[in-house]
C-alpha cells in the first residue's frame, strides 16, 4: 500500500507542471485598482480620472480607487507611480508636465519618464485660452501685442506656476510675436484667476475645465483660443493663429494613462481596450465635454508620437529661455 501511494504521488507531481501550464492564470484584475492623480481632488485632472475610473470599474469588474498625490509639479505622484509594482493595479495620469516639461525644468527627477512608465493610451486635452479681465482696455489679441510692443515688460500676466502649460504657452506666444511680458507665477490656477478678475495683472492663459465659467461672460474675456481650431464652446473667439497670424501655433495641456514600465503586455492590452471603450462611450464624452475637456482617444503608439512631438516643440523653448524649477 505505501508503494502504491508513492506511485500515485509521483504521478501527481509529474503532472503538476502540465496542470499549471494548461490551467488558467489568476484572473486580472483580482484586486481593486489604484489610480494615482498628481493633483488635488476636485480639479479637471481628478474629475477625468473619476469619470474614466467608473467606466473602467464597470468593464474590469473591480473598484478603481483614486489616490490624490499633489505637489512638486506632479513629481510626488509620478514618483509613487514609477515605484509601484508592475502588476497592472496601479494607474497614473501622466500629463505633458510630467513627461515633457519636468525633464527640462529640473536637473534631477525622482523618476525617469522614458524608463519608468509604459503608455497605455491617451485620455483628454485641456484647451487653453488667452484671456483678460472682462473690462480690460485690451479688446483683442492684437491690442495686447501692440501694448506690449509700446511698453516692453509693462504688461503683466499670471499663471498657476513656473513651468505650467499656461506659463509656457504665454512664453511661446511672447517669443513668436517678439514681445516682452512680465510673468507673475502663483501657486495654482485659482489664486491666479482671482487676481486676474481683480485686475492685479493684465492677462493670463486659462484652461477651459478650470476657467470655463469665467470665460463664458463671468468676469474674463477670451481673446484667442490656443488650439488648432476654434472651440465649440467659444465659437466667436479666433485661434491665436487667426488673431495674430502665427501660423501653426497651438498649445494645450493633455493627459494619458501610464503604468509602471514592466507591466505585462496582456494586462496593458486589456487596460488599453477598456480605456478606449470608455472614451468612446457617449455618456463619458458628454460628461468630459461638459466640464471643458476634449476626449482624446489614442493607443500607445499615438501616445508616444504625441509625447515625442511635444518634446521636440517645448524642450528647446524651455532651455533657450532658461526656465528652471531647480
Amino acid at each position: 500500500m505505501p508503494s502504491l501511494t508513492r506511485r500515485r504521488l509521483g504521478l501527481s507531481l509529474g503532472l503538476l507542471p502540465f496542470a499549471r501550464a494548461a490551467g488558467a492564470q489568476p484572473a486580472w484584475p483580482a484586486a481593486p485598482l489604484r489610480w494615482i492623480v498628481a493633483y488635488p481632488a476636485g480639479g479637471g485632472t481628478d474629475t477625468l480620472a473619476r469619470v474614466l475610473g467608473a467606466a473602467l470599474s464597470r468593464a474590469l469588474g473591480q473598484p478603481v480607487v483614486i489616490d490624490n498625490r499633489p505637489g512638486a509639479a506632479t513629481n510626488i505622484g509620478a514618483d509613487a507611480a514609477a515605484k509601484a509594482a508592475p502588476d497592472g493595479l496601479t494607474l497614473f495620469s501622466a500629463d505633458n508636465g510630467t513627461l515633457v516639461f519636468n525633464p527640462a525644468l529640473f536637473s534631477r527627477l525622482p523618476y525617469d519618464p522614458e524608463k519608468d512608465f509604459r503608455p497605455v493610451g491617451l485620455m483628454a486635452r485641456f484647451p487653453l485660452v488667452l484671456a483678460v479681465k472682462q473690462d480690460s482696455r485690451l479688446r483683442d489679441a492684437p491690442a495686447l501685442v501692440e501694448a506690449a510692443r509700446r511698453d516692453p515688460g509693462g504688461i503683466d500676466y499670471g499663471s498657476p506656476g513656473i513651468g505650467s502649460p499656461h506659463h509656457l504657452t504665454m512664453a511661446r506666444l511672447a517669443r513668436e510675436t517678439g514681445i516682452t511680458l512680465t510673468h507673475i507665477p502663483y501657486r495654482g490656477l485659482a489664486p491666479a484667476m482671482n487676481d486676474l478678475l481683480a485686475g492685479r495683472f493684465e492677462a493670463s492663459i486659462l484652461d477651459l475645465p478650470s476657467g470655463g465659467d469665467f470665460l463664458r461672460g463671468k468676469g474674463a474675456r477670451p481673446l484667442a483660443v490656443c488650439g488648432a481650431e476654434r472651440h465649440p464652446d467659444l465659437p466667436g473667439v479666433p485661434t491665436v493663429a487667426e488673431a495674430l497670424g502665427l501660423r501653426g501655433f497651438q498649445a494645450a495641456a493633455w493627459q494619458g494613462m501610464v503604468v509602471p514600465a514592466r507591466t505585462p503586455d496582456a494586462v496593458v492590452e486589456r487596460l488599453a481596450a477598456a480605456l478606449d471603450a470608455a472614451l468612446r462611450e457617449e455618456a463619458v464624452q458628454s460628461r468630459l465635454r461638459g466640464i471643458g475637456l476634449e476626449p482624446l482617444p489614442g493607443d500607445a503608439a499615438a501616445f508616444r508620437a504625441l509625447w515625442a512631438a511635444e518634446r521636440d516643440s517645448w524642450v528647446p523653448l524651455i532651455r533657450d529661455l532658461g526656465i528652471t524649477l531647480d
